[in-house]
This record gives structure tokens, C-alpha cells and sequence, in this order.
């Protein structure tokens, strides 16, 4: 059975087991469009295949059909609402030398949309011991970014993700050529010499074609002057159902010729592997246990099926997941290298794009990544995740790690008339729930530094100094303690001193600049440091110049 009639064997064995052993197509059909919505596309051909399915399940003995739901682990679950599944559910199968993969494409460093294989690849070897593989597929040269072969492990090491080993495709072409000769030795592939648009055309009549019939001898002929053809005089395919019910199963191709420069192998192999070919080749041989793929990768996984069979190879389990969709962000990453390339993007740690070097320079935290993902899971049902979920989770990690600051954008000096008190110097915790760290110091002598936007007719208090009236371009002084400025409901600003302060840019999440001033105690950061701007949100410090400090605004 292939994936699809397996999900309505089993819902035609739950519906059988509710209703003395006789299940009912319409029943099953209705079960699969409510408990499975990602399938409900595909309702015309769900319909025929239950009405077999269900004669199947219904020919069976009470007991053969208790059987049959044991082995596939179904059971039929009391009426009460299920709990939102959260979490990574428990991997079918063994749990013991468990091997798994994270294999991605080196068209670009990774983005969030990775971490949805890569997080729950490494969390499952984690919690089994198990052991993870980090497998460039770099077999297509058109789709190769030279510096993603640096920047995946980078990226992954700031998820906090360490692979055991690194294999990277491009250098496993002979293993590959060796396993083709191996498939059509057997008879399981053959070398086809039709063009596309013939070949097309016969496949969606399911009619083989004519190089269907060579005999070994003349299929290895042809592959033994593969590489002297032009590119498109022939490829390799692997032999499946030509009355598949799926045009793009029926005997796809295997191998190919490529007349293009690769950035590892330069121009020295034209006989390229397909994807299908080498993932199923190379899952076999790095002995893969469980393979974590998304729901996208169905077909592919019937494809790689029919190699495994063929070979007479154990075939691992297969976890297929939903896709993860993200509001307001750029994943593409071919759109992202075009506004690179083009001047929309500064590089790939823009702050507008989505991929995981951009969020790291915003200050965001791996573990937010991570556990969110985690959360996730890997359930078939697609997944949407919103930056305020991401800013939620990420604060509980930022807000006892940050210490508060003051900063003003667009900065006003302005005097406080009738001030009569002389320079005092203002204590203020650096971060309030942690004392231990100490004070910032900030003289305030009747002047200061205010955000222009904060400039506006009313009572104000200066935090920790004075409380003044705005009037206009009138700033009076108006009272000195916290419980007088409560007493009037003065709104609480930030402040900066004339004398002894920093210039400030501020990168924020659309790539806009806020400029300004901050208080001389920013001096004493680190790159790579997290602070709070009160009022303003958290931050990232970037980059340290002679007179400014650039920092990267990660939110609220």
C-alpha cells in the first residue's frame, strides 16, 4: 500500500471496529475528510479507493481486523475532545542506533524555514542517543551558493545543533555510478533515448516506451557512452507501474547529463544523479532509521520506494510533516540572493529576511528557534507561526539577561527653568530584578536630552530626576518626587545627559534607522550584547565605531 491507501485502511479499520466489524465507505470517507483536512483536495480519488479499501477491511474476521489495527498501532479512541497535540510525538519504530539526516541544498544559508527539519532531526537523536547526519545534496550545480557550504554548519551551530558527520553529495558520484550499473544489471532501470516531449506523452497515456524493452547488454552499452552524448540524447530511469495512478512516479529518471561548471567539482563528471536517485542510495548506505520529510516529499517518497524494492533494501520510516508558513517575512531563498544581488537587501543578515543569520543579529535567541519548533512538532497539518509568537517566547529568554538603558531618538536638549538644585547624580539599577549588578550613574544639572516625539504640552517625569512642565517651548520645573508626579498622572520619559552621552543608531526590523543619543554607560558593551532601551524595546549591539554605537532592534 502506498502512503494514501494506508491512512484509509486505517480509518476503515476504526470504523469497522465501531460498528461490529462492518465499515461503512461513506462513514470512512467522511472520518478522513474531518480527521486528515490536509487530504481534503484530493476527495475525488479518496472516494473510489475507500469503497476498495472498505470491501478489503470488511472481507476480513473481527479478530483478523483486531490484528491488523494492533500492527499499525490503531485503536479506537473514546468520544471525549483530544488535547492539542504539542510536541514532538514519539518516532515509530525502533528507538535504539536510531540514524537520521538533515540534509539541505547549499542554494543559500539556512532560514527558518529549515529549522523545521533541522530541530527535529536533532531532537530526536538527543533524546535516543541516536546519531545525526549533516548531508549536503549539492547535485545540482545550478542550485549551488558556494559560501552556503561555510555557512549551514555556522547556522546550525547557532541553533545549537552539532552533526556527528558531514557528507557532502558531490563527492559521491562513483558510488552512485556504481549503484546505477547495479540497478540495470537487474533490469530496473534502463537508459531512454526519447525525447522529453515524446517521452511526456506516452507516460501520461501509460504507455511505455519503446526503450523499455532493451535488453541489459544494450543498457549497458548506452551507459557505458553516456557521458560522450549530448545533454537530453538520454538518461537513466528506474522501472515503476506505467500505470501509476501518479504521471510523475511512472519510471522516473535516475540520471542525467549536466554541462555546467560545479563550484567543488569543476567540470569534472556530465552524468548527474537526481535527487530521488542519490537521497535513496545514500539513506540506505549512512543506514538512516527514520527520515523526516515534508508532506510535499510524498511522491518522492513513493519514487524512492520502488529503488528500495528493487534493491531488496529495508526501508526506513518515513515521518512526513506539514509546511510551515510565516507571516511577514521573506523565505525564498532565490527572491532573497535577487534583492542581495539588486540592492534591496544588505546581505543575507538583513533584518527583513527570514533567514536564521538575520534573526541571530537581531538578538533573538537559538532556544526560541528551538524549543518553538519543537513545540511544533511534526504532524502532517500545516503549521503558521507570527512574530509575536517568536517575541513572546524569546523575552522570557531576554528579559533577566538585559540591562536597561536610556536612549532618545531624535534628541532635543532642553532646560528646566526654575531648576535650583545643581547637578545630582541619578542612580539607576541596571536591571531592577537583579541588583547585584549594579548602578548606571547619570548627572542631570537642569538640562537634558529628550526623544522629540516626547516633546509635547503636559506634566512629565524625567525618570529617577525631576518632574517638569511643557508648555510649548516652555519646559518648567515642576516638583521633584515620584509620588508628586503620581499625583498628577505624569507620564513617566527617558532621559539622556548633555554632558556625558553616545551617539546611537538603532536598526530595526524593516530596516529602517533610529538615530539618537544614549547614555555614556552604553560604552561599557560588548558587540554582541543584549539591552533594553526603556521604552524603546530590546536590542542587539552590533558594531562598535569610534563615535557610535549601532545595535540591532530585535522587539518589544
Amino acid at each position: 500500500m502506498n502512503d494514501l491507501e494506508k491512512i484509509i485502511y486505517k480509518h476503515a479499520l476504526l470504523n469497522a471496529a465501531k460498528h461490529k466489524g462492518s465499515a461503512n465507505p461513506g462513514a470512512v470517507m467522511g472520518s478522513i475528510m474531518s480527521n486528515e483536512p490536509e487530504l481534503r483536495s484530493k476527495a475525488k480519488e479518496i472516494g473510489p479507493m475507500s469503497g476498495k479499501i472498505v470491501a478489503m477491511v470488511n472481507a476480513l474476521s473481527p479478530e483478523e481486523q483486531a490484528s491488523e489495527m494492533e500492527k499499525l498501532g490503531v485503536e479506537v479512541q473514546d468520544k471525549k475532545p483530544k488535547a492539542k497535540e504539542v510536541g514532538l510525538q514519539e518516532l515509530p519504530g525502533t528507538h535504539e542506533n536510531i540514524v537520521l539526516r538533515f540534509a539541505p541544498n547549499p542554494s543559500g544559508p539556512l532560514h527558518i524555514g529549515h529549522s523545521r527539519a533541522a530541530v527535529p532531526n536533532a531532537e530526536y537523536v538527543k533524546r535516543h542517543n541516536g546519531k545525526l547526519i549533516l548531508r549536503i545534496e549539492d547535485t545540482d550545480p545550478k542550485r549551488v551558493y558556494e559560501p552556503a557550504y561555510e555557512m549551514i554548519p555556522e547556522d546550525l551551530e547557532w541553533l545549537g545543533i552539532n552533526a556527528d558527520e558531514v557528507i557532502y553529495q558531490s563527492d559521491r558520484f562513483e558510488i552512485y555510478y556504481d549503484y546505477a550499473r547495479q540497478l540495470i544489471e537487474s533490469g530496473a532501470a534502463y537508459m531512454c533515448t526519447c525525447d522529453g516531449a515524446t517521452f511526456k506523452e506516452l507516460k501520461d497515456n501509460c504507455k511505455a516506451c519503446p526503450c523499455r524493452d532493451n535488453s541489459v547488454e544494450e543498457n549497458l552499452e548506452l551507459w557505458e557512452k553516456f557521458d560522450t552524448m549530448e545533454a537530453g540524447e538520454a538518461v537513466l530511469r528506474v522501472k515503476t507501474d506505467i500505470n501509476h495512478k501518479n504521471p510523475a512516479i511512472r519510471d522516473w529518471v535516475a540520471m542525467r547529463l549536466v554541462d555546467e561548471e560545479h563550484p567543488r567539482l569543476g567540470t569534472k563528471y556530465r552524468i548527474y544523479p537526481m535527487m530521488n536517485f542519490s537521497v535513496a542510495v545514500d539513506d540506505h548506505l549512512m543506514g538512516l532509521t527514520h527520515v523526516l520529510r515534508g508532506k510535499d516529499h510524498l511522491a518522492n517518497t513513493e519514487k524512492q520506494k520502488y529503488l528500495y524494492d528493487a534493491m531488496e533494501w529495508d526501508t526506513p520510516e518515513y515521518i512526513h510533516y506539514g509546511r510551515l508558513k510565516m507571516e511577514d517575512i521573506a523565505l525564498s531563498t532565490s527572491k532573497a540572493m535577487a534583492g542581495i544581488e539588486d540592492g534591496t537587501y544588505s546581505g543575507w543578515d538583513d533584518p527583513r529576511l527570514g533567514t536564521l543569520r538575520a534573526i541571530a543579529r537581531r538578538g533573538i535567541d537559538p532556544r526560541t528557534i528551538y524549543n518553538l519548533i519543537t513545540e511544533i512538532g511534526v504532524k502532517m497539518a500545516d503549521s503558521a507561526i507570527s512574530w509575536k509568537k517568536i517575541y513572546g517566547l524569546n523575552r522570557n529568554f531576554l528579559e533577566p539577561i538585559a540591562n536597561r538603558y536610556f536612549f532618545c531618538e531624535d534628541p532635543v536638549e532642553i532646560e528646566v527653568e526654575n531648576y535650583e538644585d545643581g547637578e545630582v547624580i541619578i542612580e539607576r539599577p541596571l536591571h531592577a530584578d537583579h541588583l547585584d549588578r549594579g548602578n548606571r550613574l547619570l548627572p542631570f544639572n537642569g538640562t537634558a536630552y529628550l526623544a522629540a516625539s516626547d516633546i509635547n504640552d503636559g506634566i512629565f517625569r524625567l525618570m529617577d530626576a525631576v518632574n517638569v512642565e511643557i508648555s510649548g517651548d516652555n519646559i518648567a520645573y515642576h516638583s521633584t518626587s515620584f509620588e508628586d508626579a503620581r499625583a498628577v498622572k505624569a507620564r513617566i520619559i527617558q532621559w539622556v545627559p548633555t554632558e556625558d552621552n553616545v551617539n546611537v543608531k538603532i536598526v530595526m526590523d524593516d530596516a529602517s534607522i533610529k538615530e539618537g543619543l544614549g547614555e555614556s554607560a552604553l560604552k561599557d558593551l560588548s558587540v554582541g550584547d543584549v539591552v533594553q532601551f526603556e521604552r524603546v524595546g530590546f536590542a542587539r549591539l552590533d558594531e562598535v565605531k569610534d563615535d557610535e554605537l549601532i545595535f540591532y532592534y530585535a522587539h518589544k
